[in-house]
This record gives structure tokens, C-alpha cells and sequence, in this order.
């Protein structure tokens, strides 16, 4: 007798987004440097948070309109934290680091030395 070969695909439920980090990602960005004057929102994305803001500056929408400023993607396998910023050129996410925790990368966000982000 011979058995047939199955295969299993395990399904796991995403960590990432939750109503918890979410949270914290909102109370971390009253800390930020750059554009105090306007409130980002933070949005649920698969397997992560996108953050979006009014575009005061002009330098991206010269109407003011709302703007994508970042994207926070939590790798499970890894166990870490990507942090995309917007090519408003190109309209296209690109890596700008990675970090072990969520801290960390809102403090790179916070920062935004180079004005990447918060444009």
C-alpha cells in the first residue's frame, strides 16, 4: 500500500497591522522635527502602516493635498522593521532602512536629518 505525498502550506495570520502599534506609531509622531503644524495619520497597510500627511510645504502638491510621508513594514521571517520612504518623482516606496524595533525606526522617522520624509 502505498500513501500519497500531501503538503501543507501553513497559513499565519498577520501581527502586523494592529490597533496596538498603530497607537504608538500616532503618539510617537507628536515627537517629530519637521512639520509640527499639520497631523499625519497613520493607515493600515498589509503587513504594516503607511503615514500620510497635508502637504503644507507645496513641494509635493502645490494644492496642499494629503501626501505620502512613510511606510513601516514588519517582516515576520526577520523579525524587523523596514522603513520606506515616498519618490514622489517616480511614485514608487523605497527602503530607507532597517531597524530590530518599531522605536527606532520612528525615531529615524522623527528625525528625518536629511528631509526625506517629511518633505
Amino acid at each position: 500500500m502505498q500513501l500519497a505525498s500531501q503538503t501543507y502550506t501553513v497559513v499565519r495570520p498577520f501581527a502586523h497591522p494592529n490597533d496596538l502599534d498603530r497607537k504608538r506609531i500616532e503618539r510617537a509622531l507628536k515627537s517629530r522635527k519637521r512639520y509640527r503644524y499639520v497631523t499625519p495619520s497613520v493607515t493600515t497597510a498589509i503587513g504594516g502602516y503607511r503615514i500620510e500627511s497635508p502637504c503644507c510645504s507645496r513641494n509635493i502638491d502645490r494644492d496642499g493635498g494629503v501626501v505620502d510621508v512613510a511606510l513601516l513594514l514588519h517582516d515576520a521571517e526577520g523579525a524587523r522593521w523596514q522603513l520606506f520612504r515616498k519618490d514622489h518623482k517616480k511614485g514608487l516606496w523605497q527602503l530607507d532602512s532597517t531597524h530590530e524595533r518599531l522605536p527606532s525606526a520612528l525615531e529615524r522617522l522623527n528625525v528625518d536629518p536629511e528631509r526625506t520624509f517629511w518633505q
